[in-house]
């Protein structure tokens, strides 16, 4: 039932101008399904990120990496929202007169402390010295009033590390929908293909990815994303006679096509908030073969193989087992029921019933 009296400002100044990483993707899934259940107002601050979001009222506000942060909501309040919903966790509070619910995604960079490489150096800086202790992430979330995140392992870390005493609301990530021209679109024959969708840094631990190759006749690795310096060189070393494709980027409709053909989608990932490439592969019907980490159990259940995160001859024994295509067959049923689990209409609610509760 829409509120017609209660104003929804959604934070979608992390929106990418171009394509999407993991927090654009959430923002733009997550408010379009809101607006389906409530008024909703977008916060932006460059018109183009608009080309990712629904045709919403819309208002511009500093960027997130300005130094005028700490004090947006000076500029924020004077639009009069009753609540804001951020989908990160540094959106500043300071003056604000309005219901605030930030989003806490992972704590992977305590324990992996290199930031991304493509903000700027000044905020690279700050990211390193923020991620030194846990006061700030307290005092940050303790100034909303209610905080979201995107899984239980996550959940259970907030609480496990006392980093706020605000209510904790699990808002799940999702896939998005295949779009209605491809719905009956038949799985392409099994190639032999891996896919591998993620960034490169350390914790992503695509080298032994990389070794398992060379362990596999007959397989390719693709490696979708874009390949930093080094890092080409460096995995085609480690995978010996082993197949590597390099993408450097894939469009979306590229990698549900990779996907659709694939064997399996793979990661040896350290460290995660979520996971959406396993869910964007099993809504496919792709197998997924993945680390042993709490994060991709909780994502992938019974439809995951999960091998340690070190253990190339694993992942390689694991990837064998499909071969075999009654057990290919069974695995990609128990994925396509696995990912009807996740939904931004579903997490939509979530939300919504939590910004009506404030």
């Amino acid at each position: 039932m829409r509120n017609e009296a209660m104003r929804v400002f959604v934070d979608c100044r992390y929106v990418r101008i171009g394509r999407h990483d993991g927090i654009s993707r959430y923002t733009a899934g997550i408010v379009r399904e809101l607006a389906r259940l409530m008024p909703v107002e977008l916060l932006v601050h460059d018109e183009r990120q608009l080309a990712h979001l629904p045709d919403l009222p819309w208002h511009r506000v500093s960027a997130p990496t300005s130094w005028r942060e700490p004090f947006v909501a000076l500029q924020v309040r004077r639009l009069r929202p009753d609540v804001v919903f951020s989908p990160m966790q540094t959106m500043g509070s300071w003056g604000r007169n309005y219901r605030l619910v930030l989003t806490l995604h992972d704590l992977i960079y305590y324990r992996n402390p290199t930031p991304p490489h493509d903000l700027p150096w000044p905020v690279r800086v700050l990211w390193r010295l923020f991620h030194l202790a846990w006061w700030p992430q307290r005092a940050l979330l303790n100034r909303a009033d209610a905080v979201v995140t995107v899984s239980e392992t996550t959940a259970g870390l907030i609480a496990e590390k006392r980093l706020t005493h605000r209510p904790v609301t699990v808002v799940p990530n999702a896939a998005e929908p295949v779009p209605a021209d491809e719905a009956d679109r038949e799985r392409e024959p099994r190639t032999g293909r891996l896919v591998y969708m993620g960034s490169f840094m350390p914790y992503k631990n695509v080298e032994t990815l990389a070794r398992a190759v060379a362990l596999l006749p007959g397989h390719e690795l693709h490696l979708l994303s874009r390949a930093p310096a080094g890092a080409r060189e460096r995995l085609t070393a480690l995978a010996g006679e082993g197949r590597l494709v390099f993408h450097d980027g894939v469009s979306d409709e590229e990698y549900r096509h990779l996907l659709r053909g694939a064997t399996a989608l793979v990661s040896a990932s350290r460290d995660e908030g979520f996971g959406i490439p396993l869910v964007e592969a099993m809504l496919l019907g792709t197998p997924v073969v993945v680390s042993d980490i709490p994060v991709f159990r909780e994502v992938a259940g019974e439809a995951g193989a999960f091998v340690s995160p070190d253990d190339a001859e694993g992942f390689a024994a694991a990837i064998r087992e499909l071969e075999e295509p009654e057990v290919w067959d069974k695995r990609s049923a128990a994925a396509r029921e696995r990912a009807a689990h996740f939904s931004w209409p579903r997490s939509a609610a979530t939300l919504a019933d939590l910004l009506r509760s404030l």
